[in-house]
């Protein structure tokens, strides 16, 4: 627009037929600068604009699948740890009953047998001093 209002001013000293000319080529120049500012202008923009889109695509993608992946992995690893401590405890536990179980039935035979032998030695006894 100042590039236009100057050739103007220059251009009115000069003959009529000459000024019209000089102005339609100077409008002309100022419209083809102003469209190339334009077009520079848009380009600029869209290139900031595709760089900020990208970025903050690439940005977001990222840290989305590293956080979404992180989490699912961390979460299955826990799980499986806790399967397979799971199945650990609950072996070593039955395990432990099965040999506390085993020792109190030796336990409880032993003394079962004991008594059994103490009754059955007192009754013999008692039979012996009876027939004698």
């Amino acid at each position: 627009m100042v590039g236009t209002y100057m050739n103007v001013v220059m251009c009115r000293f000069d003959l009529f037929g000459y000024v019209t000319k000089a102005l339609a080529s100077y409008r002309e120049i100022d419209r083809q600068t102003d469209t190339q500012t334009h077009r520079h202008t848009d380009r600029q923009t869209d290139r900031q604009t595709y760089r900020h889109t990208d970025t903050q695509t690439h940005r977001h993608t990222d840290t989305q699948t590293h956080r979404h992946t992180d989490t699912q992995t961390h979460r299955q690893t826990d799980r499986q740890t806790d399967r397979q401590t799971d199945r650990h405890t609950d072996t070593q536990t039955h395990r432990h009953d099965r040999q506390t179980d085993r020792q109190t039935d030796r336990q409880t035979d032993r003394q079962t047998d004991r008594q059994t032998d103490r009754q059955t030695d007192r009754q013999t006894d008692r039979q012996t001093e009876i027939d004698r």
